[in-house]
């Protein structure tokens, strides 16, 4: 069985391993991209200083909505608890658009976007830089991603079943790493025993990150928990849009906002028939609401306005998405019914769980670590046992010779 074992691993390994590396690698890269970017971005994140009280929601709102084209619409904003950190506002368009704006100047700083280098790795590490999607043929970035994944939970396996069917010293010399006894004992010591310690992260990884692959494979993943699966549903990363609205031309300012340039005026909520008053009624209870809302959440890690609803993270929740919910009446402001997450059914909780696997977010700041060295060793593996395999080779060439 040992000599099946260690032919699935080779095979499988020789003609994916250079990709793997690249989708264990880009993936460690974007770990901790959120801290880095906001580290690199301060001024878009973060006003420079806290003075006196935030602009009440109608008024901030309307400095946002001057600066966005016609054909977009403010659908929400999210606050923290953090007074100086900007709000984040979300836009009807493109795809989970929003821009960041000072609530105490009604300045937007900036429209939330990935820096070129996490845009990059998230392009390499789902489509291998290609088309996320093709009309006309084939995805090939997309299906040998998927393909590599696929085969790294076959090679991860095999691997480990070699390495329990191997045991010929004690367990801690097999998963000791020597980095004193020479460069072949290091590479070869950081291939098996490195394996081992990254095998159950990167088979967690593997398995959760497939249900973005394959169809049949979300199909069926889902199933097995009795859900069933839809497109896009269960915890992507966000898509960040770089187009706008067809028909008019924008241009997106050196202050951070969309600015038309079409005919008529502007949105239009100052024209008559009190198309104007309507739009902005919106926010005509939400800052009642976000008091009240932070007030039973003392501590929260964010809020989300919405029209007749509010969204919190509360404190020590780990997963942005597991959101309770409390619905408001739109004209009163009063808040109508409060719906909690863990009320939520199972279809959710278990597409948040997904996503929470795959990132290594389930646990907090301590697997994401965990996860990002494991992917890390996940893409040396296959450069290891490329030289393991080019040497055991150039062995079996000389004793022949």
């Amino acid at each position: 069985m040992k000599k099946i074992f260690r032919k699935i691993h080779l095979w499988l390994s020789v003609p994916t391993g250079i990709i793997i590396t690249l989708i264990c690698f880009s993936g460690a890269m974007l770990v901790f991209e959120k801290e880095i970017t906001e580290s690199l971005r301060p001024e878009l994140y973060f006003v420079g200083e806290a003075k006196g009280q935030a602009m009440p929601f109608e008024e901030l709102m309307e400095k946002v909505e001057a600066t966005l084209p016609d054909s977009v619409s403010i659908t929400g904003v999210t606050v923290f608890p953090d007074s100086t950190r900007t709000y984040q506002v979300s836009l009807s368009k493109p795809r989970r658009a929003s821009i960041y704006v000072n609530q105490y100047t009604g300045e937007v700083t900036g429209r939330s976007e990935r820096l070129p280098f996490f845009d990059t790795m998230f392009r390499l590490h789902r489509w291998l830089l290609g088309a996320s999607s093709s009309e006309n043929g084939v995805a090939w970035g997309k299906l040998l991603t998927g393909i590599s994944t696929l085969a790294l939970v076959f090679i991860l396996l095999t691997g480990l079943l070699m390495w329990l069917t191997n045991r010929n010293k004690p367990l801690k010399a097999s998963l000791a790493i020597h980095v004193t006894k020479g460069w072949h004992r290091f590479w070869h010591d950081l291939h098996v025993a490195g394996g081992i310690y990254a095998t159950i992260f990167l088979l967690a990884m593997a398995l959760t990150g497939l249900t973005w692959s394959f169809s049949w494979y979300r199909t069926g993943f889902y199933a097995c928990f009795g859900i069933e699966a839809s497109e896009g549903a269960h915890g992507g990363s966000a898509s960040h849009g770089r187009g706008e609205g067809q028909g008019e031309k924008k241009t997106y300012t050196s202050e951070g906002g969309y600015r038309s340039h079409g005919d008529g005026a502007g949105r239009g909520y100052h024209g008559d028939g009190g198309f104007g008053f309507h739009r902005r009624s919106q926010y005509r209870h939400w800052d009642d609401i976000l008091k009240e809302v932070a007030d039973r959440n003392p501590g929260y890690r964010q809020i989300t306005l919405k029209s007749e609803v509010a969204e919190v993270v509360p404190q020590g929740r780990l997963s942005l998405r597991a959101t309770d919910k409390y619905s408001y009446e739109k004209r009163s402001g009063e808040i109508t019914d409060v719906k909690m997450y863990s009320e939520e059914g199972k279809d959710a909780k278990v597409r948040s769980a997904v996503y929470m696997v795959h990132t290594g977010s389930w646990g907090g700041i301590i697997t994401r670590i965990l996860a990002f060295l494991a992917a890390i060793i996940g893409a040396t593996l296959p450069l290891t046992g490329y030289w393991l395999w080019v040497r055991r080779l150039s062995h079996k060439h000389n004793k022949r010779a």
